[in-house]
């Protein structure tokens, strides 16, 4: 009974990182696209979005399944409770690099605002993050789980630092108005991403410690 049970915790395990795989070539396309503006490739990145609906379904039935046929305790229920609640971030996640996808699919009137190189590293750091707190979950390991939330506030550093070069290009380059909106959503959106990325390391936490968040106050 036990061996059957091990062997449904290792295929959560598998489709954990397949999920995690799904997001994270997500946000590496979205950083992809916002130099190449490519709209063909950006309408595919959101269709892909819906692989990742998918995957959290079979995610949260699997879980639902072990929890009700299997009746785990302590450290195994808190691990499977923390993949429900991670999938939930994780499907957000997807859903945020869909939505820069749909942004830069959009058509520009005018000439084309090249989006700040900042803008790029922050996507790479929001997406470094989820990548860490993946792994932290399939790992089991709380100290790669800290420092996924603590690399937040490398995401939220570059968040303000792009809002500042927005503004600055929008106060000398009026005509880039709507385009400069968009390039705050997306930084709006990655800043999200880290957000979720953070909360995952927290369930991370949880799942091995039983120790969240709030208990520390």
């Amino acid at each position: 009974m036990r061996s059957h049970f091990d062997e449904q915790l290792h295929r959560l395990n598998e489709e954990m990182i397949h999920m995690g795989s799904l997001i994270e070539h997500a946000i590496e396309q979205a950083c992809v696209l916002m130099v190449s503006r490519d709209a063909e490739e950006a309408r595919a990145v959101i269709a892909r979005d819906a692989e990742v609906d998918r995957k959290e379904r079979e995610i949260e039935t699997l879980c639902l399944r072990l929890i009700l046929m299997q009746q785990p305790v302590a450290r195994d229920l808190r691990l499977i409770s923390s993949a429900l609640k991670m999938i939930t971030d994780m499907e957000r996640i997807g859903d945020q690099a869909a939505d820069i996808a749909e942004i830069i699919s959009m058509p520009v009137k005018g000439q084309r605002y090249i989006y700040p190189e900042l803008l790029q590293k922050m996507g790479q750091a929001a997406g470094q993050m989820v990548n860490r707190a993946v792994d932290a979950f399939v790992r089991r390991d709380v100290e790669l789980a800290h420092d996924v939330i603590e690399s937040d506030d490398v995401v939220d550093a570059f968040f303000t630092d792009v809002k500042k070069e927005l503004l600055q290009t929008m106060k000398k380059h009026t005509d880039f108005g709507m385009q400069l909106l968009d390039a705050l959503m997306i930084a709006k959106y990655l800043e999200r991403i880290g957000d979720h990325a953070c909360n995952i390391a927290e369930w991370v936490e949880y799942a091995v410690t039983g120790i969240y968040k709030g208990d520390k106050l």
